[in-house]
This record gives structure tokens, sequence and C-alpha cells, in this order.
């Protein structure tokens, strides 16, 4: 199926590595040129060699979306670069694990600016020139804890929802201008996050087992739903938060 999109410009945070990578990598085969951005140099370069293989044009910027001023850089570099961003995939770590007695003040502080202000942010930087040329895409990559309560992960249970608020907001104030934006919520995706928080390879053999369809998720199984998402293909879906995890979630609506 073509996706419709090649040629366009496409900005992912978090591209170094996991699903951002993934993501990076489905949009660059399906003929975007990517702008990527990690705060890991030595990654980010990795990262660079593994896109070039598609044979698009790469850039990449070390950026860390907790710095007020990222976004527009990241903005601006990409349109210097590549051309203004046609699609943006807003991608972060996640916050820190923890009940919520257990995280503080500052915790709460970093995954504010880390998984809600960044995606903010990065929305402000791109937005106006997508409504002025009457087509973008937005996807931002959140977690399953945006439709339900995950057990020690209250900075995620508070975040996850609050981005999804954005989207559908935004969802319905620039829809006429061309541009959409859906929300992605992986659910156990093999990635060095779930690795951390499952506790060993044990425990992640464990927890695929648990899921209705009897393993864990790859990276590029979220990647080429971002991808979708991003193209024309997609251009009746908007505003949705779309869970991609086999079937773990038990939420109905």
């Amino acid at each position: 199926m073509d996706l419709g999109i090649s040629g366009k410009v496409a900005l992912v945070t978090g591209g170094s590595a996991g699903i951002g990578l993934a993501a990076a990598k489905s949009l660059a085969r399906e003929g975007c040129d990517v702008c990527v951005s990690a705060r890991d140099p030595e990654k980010l370069a990795d990262a660079v060699v593994e896109l070039q293989e598609f044979g698009k044009v790469v850039h990449a910027v070390l950026a860390d979306v907790e710095d007020p001023a990222a976004a527009r850089r990241l903005a601006e570099e990409t349109r210097d670069v590549l051309g203004p961003v046609d699609i943006l995939v807003a991608n972060a770590g996640g916050p820190p694990a923890g009940r919520f007695d257990a995280v503080g003040l500052e915790d709460w502080e970093v995954a504010v600016e880390r998984n809600l202000l960044g995606t903010v942010r990065l929305i402000h930087a791109v937005l106006p020139e997508m409504r002025s040329r009457g087509w973008g895409r937005i996807v931002t990559v959140s977690s399953r804890s945006a439709r339900e309560s995950l057990d020690n992960l209250a900075l995620s249970n508070a975040m996850r929802p609050a981005v999804a608020g954005v989207v559908r907001t935004l969802a319905r104030e620039v829809g006429r201008d061309g541009v959409r934006i859906n929300n992605v919520l992986p659910g156990p995706i093999e990635t060095d996050r779930l690795r951390e928080l499952s506790g060993g390879e044990e425990a992640l053999r464990r927890r695929g087992e648990s899921v209705p369809v009897g393993r864990i998720g790859r990276p590029e199984e979220v990647g080429d739903v971002v991808a979708f998402l991003a193209s024309e293909r997609a251009s009746f879906v908007n505003g949705v938060s779309l869970l991609v995890d086999g079937g773990e979630s038990r939420v109905i609506a």
C-alpha cells in the first residue's frame, strides 16, 4: 500500500532507539526525509547510519525536549536542512516509575517538562506552518496508561491522559485546516524501558506469555502504526488514542 507521504519531511523526537527509531525507519521506508533528535550523541549517530540505508535524506539534532528552547530549535533546523515539518512524531522516554508516595515533587516537574510540556512545545513549533500549508500530521507516542491506571506508574498515569486531552482538543480545532493529530498508546513493547520495568529477561518472557497474542510487541510494529497515522491513507482518522498492545488492555471504550 502506498501511504502517499513520499517526499514529506518528518521530525521524530526520541529517534535514536526503540519506538522512536522504529517510527523514523517506517517513515523513511515510505519515502520521507527524516530529522531525528535525541539526547545521546553516540546513539544518535548510530541511528543516522541505520536510517541512511533507506536512501533518503537524514538529519540529526542533539536535543532534549525538557529544554524549553529545544522545540523551536528542532523545527527551525529541520526547516533549514530539509524543509518545513510535514509530519511530527512527538516521542519521549517515559517518566520515572514509582508509586505516588515514592516520587518527589522534582520527579513531577521532570514528568511535566518531558512528557507534557515537551509535546506541547513541539506542536506549537510546527503547527502554524502546517495550518498555513493546509497539510500536516502530528502523532504523539504515549502509553497504555493514558487509558487505564497502571501499578507503580503514578507519573505516567497522570501525564499520559493529559497528552491525550491535548490531542483530542487539537483534533477538533485544526482538522478543517488539513492537520490530523493522533495518539499512539503502546503496551508491552520490547524496549529498554520495558526491560527496566520488568526486572529481567525471565520476567519479560512471563510478561509476554500473559499478552493475548502470546508475546511482547516489537518496536517496528508501533513504528508502522505511526507511519500509517501520518499518511494519506489515514486522512479521516483524527483525534484517536490507538492502543498497540496485543490486546492486553481490558478497557472497552
